[in-house]
């Protein structure tokens, strides 16, 4: 499972039970099915409903489950606590569990506890699955299509194709206990002489076996006796017959053995798909080499041209896309990888489907095209943007690195393995549409919302634009995702928009660098203090832009805030030097609306060192369709030429400052960056760069002394590069970051951690390490550690009377002591049971708020405490201390009654009555 980064609360727990009271325990399996108990330590005294926490010692779980499946996706799903991330949790096989270990502590309370994947919220307490309120009542009509481009790659070609399959013998990867399949289909064009372009694609995490006739799904591996594996890698047969009729060969993979595993890698499968990927790229090299050792299906097509290679990645797949480029460029540490041959291949580019990029870690000297689906249910956020956003500055800056929005497309149609009606195994919407609240935007129906033909024919067509660029060099084609505002007539009637960085864009105006900001205020992408955030509210709606990463705040990565509310006022933006836009045809920003919004314009300003000032034009920027529930918070790109600039006399080569001044009466926007920009698109020559990759260290505490150890890092490569170290401090549960440069064999990146042995019982600290590019680097495994594993005994328990026959409006109370004291909070569970004789206490004899507090009902009608569901006393025994005592508050009445009894019984790990566990008992006797 994913080890959980940091957790807020003094770690909770049901004891194991022994000692002088009613004998002794064994600790239980955690049930996925049992019943989940309101027992915790929030602020409530209560953890929010469908949470619980399990087990015991080095076992210990918080627990969650859904009221409803949780569809297997790319997706993480996370558990926060107070705004923070928690972990990343193991999914049980009923897709309605989830599990983190509490293998960390941290003084404090597990409050505002949340369950997030993709930026939107799964728990009750926040579900946006479904909402007919905020702005999805005024949502923008769809605006009018953009004129055509010179090409419209989305043409079929003149090739007749052909297709077939190869299974080759299935191999093992670092971390993965079953052996991972090698199968492909093969679609390549009939009559083609010479060697042809390679596109090869690797499908997303999904399900990986079903039972035939019936809505049975798992993601086991192998799939069991009567199930059959989920084809997910047929799901991209459109595409690869467009492409094979334009003369390439193309060939998908499937990776079902990585998905049902990768809940186990810390870094989500993204090593073992790059290993996967280039598997079968040696196996292709292999075979263009000695044709005659190919598979059938391989001979029968033209053989491939491995200097000219296409990478598609669809959802955790465009992650392991993404690094299969980087370890073709820059080697990943040998113990961490599964192929160990020479790279006999070229990436000449990647086109990322609905990615995930959880390591925030792109490849800037690498063209890409990331295709962001507005109505994406899974990776909601967009967090693909990051391949554009993240690639500025890091290297040379010539990759062309574009993202292509596409209104009204969800994140499964574009594989038609996991479209209804299309797939063999069962498949669904993933933007979840419930009847009674629809969404403006994305419900079906709508007139944004795409049906599966229209969406996987614009996916189509953008994958085949791609490789027009990228692969044939046909600069053309470029326009159709630079920027540019041009449209392929073959993807309509989808509406599809456009930015990029890099190409032959010069330098820039980067919030991200020195730079001070007049008449606005620079913001950060991701910050826990609204008053500093870009975007704080996400109950707006999301922006790809500012995409959540591992720690709470982040340094570095910032925006220009523009807020309005008369025409005139300008904001001026002013790098630490001057910015030259020499040799540059226009000026192109990247700037965000908010959605729904029209009509938003500015006046764009430059002014030279010489203070000569000049007005470029007029720009309008209108916001995306947008609802509550999308990431529509998107930056539009637009340009400015620079005539008006040369004609005024400014000085390009030494620009001083850029102003936006609004000419709209009120509003608000952000500046992502700017550009000198001109046409065409260079070659990208991937510089020679370091490499950082991050290790665990996993040690026992031991019981005495003190040890050192170092956060195991490795720097390979050439050259010298900086990056943010973000380091985790686990009493406290902030993080620290520095900025160091390293090169390969030096030890600049040395971060160590004492761990101080002794004999006392506590959860084990994990010591948390998370790097990102700055400058002239690659960052492969971005986060690591050091996990110092509890190897002491958890504590015993007894538990005598303090005042156990009372007079009403007197508590119950009673004491727990621990065999020894531990280094961390300690919570004995009892659960209420029926009294063996005599009347027994009622909910109108307790105090009401103490009622409420631990079983959430209400004390009218009046019943037995017994009858009350998921009531509970739940001590709490502080770090450091020996006991605690637990009381039941009574209240006095004015009816006359018997002496009436209560009593509670320790439970063990699922929430369960221990039959021979200790028992709290206690009468109260009437007042009067």
């Amino acid at each position: 499972m994913f080890r959980a980064r940091r957790i807020w609360v003094t770690a909770a727990a049901v004891l194991a039970v022994a000692g002088g009271v009613s004998g002794s325990a064994q600790a239980v399996p955690p049930s996925d099915t049992g019943p989940f108990t309101t027992t915790a330590t929030a602020d409530d005294g209560t953890l929010p409903p469908g949470w619980r926490i399990t087990g015991k010692g080095s076992a210990q779980q918080l627990v969650w489950r859904s009221g409803r499946q949780v569809p297997m996706g790319d997706a993480r799903v996370e558990f926060h606590a107070g705004g923070r991330l928690l972990g990343v949790p193991s999914p049980a096989k009923d897709g309605r569990t989830f599990r983190l270990g509490l293998d960390a502590t941290v003084p404090g309370k597990l409050t505002d506890l949340q369950v997030v994947a993709g930026g939107r919220r799964l728990d009750a307490a926040g579900d946006n699955s479904g909402s007919d309120t905020g702005r999805s009542g005024a949502v923008a009509r769809p605006a009018a299509q953009l004129p055509a481009a010179a090409v419209d790659p989305g043409k079929p070609g003149a090739y007749r194709t052909t297709t077939g399959e190869y299974t080759l013998d299935s191999v093992r990867l670092p971390g993965y206990p079953a052996p991972i399949e090698m199968k492909a289909v093969v679609v390549a064009p009939k009559g083609a002489t010479g060697k042809r372009p390679l596109a090869l694609f690797l499908h997303g995490r999904h399900y990986t076996c079903y039972k035939p006739g019936t809505e049975d799904i798992t993601g086991d591996w192998p799939c069991p006796t009567g199930t059959k594996s989920v084809p997910s890698y047929r799901g991209y047969l459109r595409d690869q017959q467009l492409l094979a009729s334009q003369g390439y060969v193309t060939v998908s993979i499937s990776a079902n053995g990585i998905n049902a595993q990768d809940a186990d890698a810390e870094d989500a499968g993204a090593q073992a798909r790059s290993s996967l990927i280039r598997l079968h790229l040696a196996h292709w090299a292999d075979w263009s080499a000695h044709p005659g050792t190919a598979p059938a299906v391989v001979r029968d097509v033209p053989p491939a041209d491995l200097s000219r290679v296409l990478l598609i990645g669809h959802s955790r797949g465009g992650e392991g896309v993404n690094r299969a480029a980087m370890d073709s460029l820059y080697p990943p540490p040998a113990a961490q990888d599964g192929y160990h041959g020479p790279v006999r291949w070229k990436i000449r580019g990647t086109v990322l489907i609905g990615p995930t990029i959880f390591g925030q870690n792109p490849v800037a000297d690498v063209p890409s095209v990331t295709l962001l689906p507005g109505c994406d249910g899974d990776v909601s956020d967009l967090q693909g943007e990051v391949y554009v956003d993240g690639t500025r500055g890091v290297s040379r800056g010539t990759a062309l690195h574009s993202a292509v929005y596409i209104e009204g497309a969800d994140h499964n149609f574009f594989n038609t393995e996991w479209t209804p009606g299309q797939a063999q195994a069962p498949a669904e919407d993933d933007f979840y549409n419930d009847p009674d609240q629809r969404d403006a935007v994305c419900s079906p129906g709508t007139a944004t919302r795409l049906t599966a033909d229209q969406q996987h024919k614009a996916g189509s067509t953008y994958i085949a634009t791609a490789a027009r660029l990228f692969v044939a060099g046909d600069d053309r084609a470029r326009e159709l995702l630079d920027g540019s505002g041009r449209r392929a007539p073959s993807a309509d009637p989808a509406r599809v928009l456009t930015h990029a960085v890099g190409a032959n864009r010069g330098a820039g105006f980067l919030p991200d660098g020195q730079v001070t900001v007049s008449g606005g205020k620079l913001c950060s992408a991701v910050d826990p203090s609204p008053a500093v955030a870009c975007l704080s509210d996400s109950r707006l709606g999301l922006s790809p832009h500012f995409a959540q990463w591992d720690t709470s705040k982040e340094i570095g990565r910032r925006a220009v805030a523009l807020r309005w509310s008369a025409a005139g006022s300008p904001t001026t933006v002013r790098p630490a030097k001057p910015v030259s836009l020499s040799g540059a045809k226009s000026l192109a920003l990247r700037v965000i609306v908010p959605p729904n919004t029209t009509g938003t314009q500015f006046d764009v300003s430059l002014t030279d060192t010489s203070g000569h000032r000049s007005t470029l034009g007029r720009v309008r920027v209108d916001g995306l369709p947008g609802t509550e529930r999308t990431a529509s918070y998107w930056a539009r790109e637009v340009r400015v030429p620079l005539t008006a600039a040369t004609r005024a006399g400014i000085d390009l080569r030494h620009v001083k400052s850029l102003a936006l001044t609004p000419r709209s009466r009120s509003g608000q926007a952000w500046l992502m960056d700017a550009w000198g920009w001109r046409p065409g698109t260079p070659a990208a020559v991937a510089a020679p760069l370091p490499r950082v990759d991050i290790g665990r260290l996993t040690v026992k505490e031991g019981d005495s002394g003190v040890k050192t150890y170092r956060v195991p890092v490795q720097v390979s490569g050439r050259g010298s590069g900086q990056v943010r170290v973000y380091v985790s401090d686990p009493a406290t549960g902030q993080d620290t970051s520095r900025l160091v440069t390293v090169r390969p064999g030096g030890h600049d990146l040395d971060v160590s951690v004492e761990v101080k042995g002794n004999t006392r019982f506590d959860y084990g600290t994990q010591h948390d390490l998370f790097v990102k590019a700055v400058h002239g680097v690659v960052v492969g495994a971005h986060h690591g550690g050091v996990t110092t594993e509890n190897d002491d005994p958890m504590p015993t328990y007894t538990v005598t009377p303090v005042a156990d026959r009372v007079t009403e409006g007197q508590p119950l109370k009673w004491k727990v002591t621990l065999s020894t004291p531990a280094d961390v909070e300690l919570n004995p569970v009892f659960a209420v049971q029926p009294v063996a004789t005599g009347p027994e206490l009622s909910t109108l004899d307790v105090d009401a708020q103490w009622l409420r507090e631990n079983s959430g009902e209400e004390p009218t009608p009046e019943r037995p405490l017994s009858t009350v569901p998921n009531l509970a006393l739940w001590t709490t025994v502080p770090a450091g201390r020996p006991s605690a005592e637990v009381s039941l508050p009574t209240i006095t009445d004015q009816v006359t009654e018997q002496p009436e009894s209560v009593l509670f019984r320790a439970m063990d790990d699922n929430g369960n009555p221990l039959p021979d566990g200790p028992v709290l008992t206690g009468t109260v006797l009437d007042a009067s």
